[in-house]
């Protein structure tokens, strides 16, 4: 704020009221080591009566928020909010000290208090704190949102998360059970033998993965890099290295639209365990799930924008056309098999298939691109679209029975992509031609087709085992977990337009 514009009312008294303090010497201390939580203190003293409590005489030192204050004369009550719970402080100036009591009644709703004082539970049965020392800690130079009506505004919400955490209680759960849900899958990957690993962020060749990087350039090096659109060739490196089971929780960074299920900066799992298969990465996958969600949530069986979901039953597993035929009556009887029917049917749709992505595009690719128009979204329960098509799957196996196909799978819940994993192309000299084949596309005017890479060409030649990958988008399971329908509010802090744009 320049000194040109007027600071509202509430925003001025507090800085008079901080100027005050400074004048004092008093303003910002940071000597106070609280003793207790409030989390756990409700926890602990739940079933505690009030004689019990008396009887015990607890000391305790606890500091929060202040989210609410009620005067009331000779007594006063003030609510903290310590971290996730909160917790009364009940002040008297018999008690607390006249000075100290004065200074009380002159604070305001956001600043951050502490107090000293004994356990008790009031006649009300709420648990409490009877002060006999308080302090100002910090002071809010601005005023929390309307406690009836919170921060109404999205926008708001995700720019200042930070006033979003405090006045907002679901948000804080939703990225508490985030945490939970990371710190199940990394428990589970490492009970499971995997090796935790970091891999470059900053690529010189971007691949593992069909999507626009970020481009950069490192001054000391003189060349052009990119931030990682995926982990896939470097953790690929390090299972020729001898490694049998790695994996990582990590950002990547993808140059495209901002949607409710897009975010250019996202966390997903990727791992690599060598001598599987994709048969097998589905059932570890599945698990994998279904136990982040009981960990997270204490329940595999929840419910997703009002509709139930049951990660405990055994996934479903669909190839492209059998999903395509099962939840489109329209298409029981059709000729999916048939290249000119499936253009056509993708003209109706409204499918640009003069796009660069579609040059040369076989039955496969046209077969996925009439899924994810038709069928993808209506996917609500756990399923396995499997047998991906070789023109559209650049780093996977193929298959062995099944000609143009390959060993691939993706996930799908509430009718979004969750997972994508495949059995690995390990024939260095197959990948070289499927990588000579994107730098085609790519040149023919396709901005996701990949790059060529020679040095992964190069580590394949010396050996990889037999492996099977998955990735897990992180952001995406945990707004299923959260029920939340939109990747933004399972982001801490969101990508959106600078405040100063048009």
């Amino acid at each position: 704020m320049t000194d040109a514009t007027p600071m509202p009312t509430s925003i001025h008294e507090r800085q008079e009221k901080l100027n005050a303090l400074r004048a004092q010497g008093c303003a910002y201390p940071n000597d106070f080591r609280p003793s207790h939580q409030a989390s756990e203190l409700h926890a602990q003293y739940a079933e505690a009566d009030k004689e019990t409590l008396a009887a015990q005489a607890l000391e305790v030192t606890l500091a929060g928020r202040m989210m609410l204050k009620r005067i009331m004369g000779k007594a006063s009550f003030a609510t903290i909010q310590d971290g996730a719970a909160q917790i009364q402080f009940f002040i008297t100036p018999a008690e607390a000290g006249a000075e100290a009591y004065e200074a009380f009644k002159k604070w305001d709703l956001g600043d951050i208090i502490a107090a000293r004082g004994l356990l008790f539970r009031t006649n009300k049965g709420e648990l409490s704190i009877r002060c006999t020392n308080l302090r100002l800690l910090a002071k809010a130079l601005r005023p929390l949102p309307d406690k009836f009506h919170g921060l109404a505004d999205q926008e708001m919400r995700y720019r200042q998360r930070y006033v979003d955490l405090i006045v907002t209680p679901s948000t804080r759960k939703t990225f508490i059970a985030r945490t939970n849900a990371i710190s199940s899958i990394r428990r589970q990957m490492e009970a499971a033998d995997f090796l935790e690993v970091e891999t470059p962020m900053l690529h010189p060749i971007p691949g593992g993965a069909a999507a626009q990087p970020f481009s950069t350039h490192h001054n000391a090096l003189d060349m052009q890099m990119f931030l990682r659109i995926a982990p896939e060739l470097y953790l690929k490196r390090l299972i020729v290295g001898g490694f049998k089971r790695v994996f990582e929780i990590n950002r990547n960074f993808r140059n495209e639209g901002v949607s409710p299920r897009h975010n250019p900066e996202f966390t997903m799992m990727e791992f690599y365990a060598a001598y599987t298969d994709y048969q097998w990465l589905m059932e570890f996958t599945e698990k994998l799930i279904q136990q982040a969600a009981i960990d997270a949530l204490g329940a595999a069986q929840i419910h997703y924008q009002g509709q139930p979901l049951n990660l405990t039953a055994p996934f479903q597993r669909l190839s492209i056309t059998q999903a395509i035929t099962h939840y489109n009556s329209v298409y029981r009887d059709a000729p999916l098999d048939d290249k000119q029917f499936l253009i056509n049917e993708l003209e109706k749709l409204g499918v640009n298939i003069h796009d660069a992505k579609f040059l040369n595009a076989g039955i496969g690719a046209l077969q996925l691109a009439l899924f994810e128009e038709t069928t993808e979204a209506k996917l609500w329960q756990p399923t396995y679209i499997i047998d991906y098509p070789l023109e559209v799957s650049p780093l996977a196996r193929a298959s062995d029975t099944q000609p143009g196909l390959t060993e691939r799978f993706e996930l799908f819940i509430a009718g979004r992509e969750i997972a994508n994993g495949f059995s690995e192309l390990n024939d260095p000299q197959d990948q070289a031609m499927r990588f000579k084949k994107q730098v085609e596309q790519k040149n023919a005017g396709d901005a996701e087709a990949m790059y060529y890479d020679a040095d992964y060409i190069r580590a394949l030649e010396y050996g990889m085992p037999p492996t099977g990958g998955c990735g897990i988008g992180i952001d995406r399971l945990v707004m299923l977990l959260t029920d939340n329908a939109s990747i933004r509010d399972v982001i801490l802090f969101p990508h959106l337009r600078r405040e100063d744009s048009a």
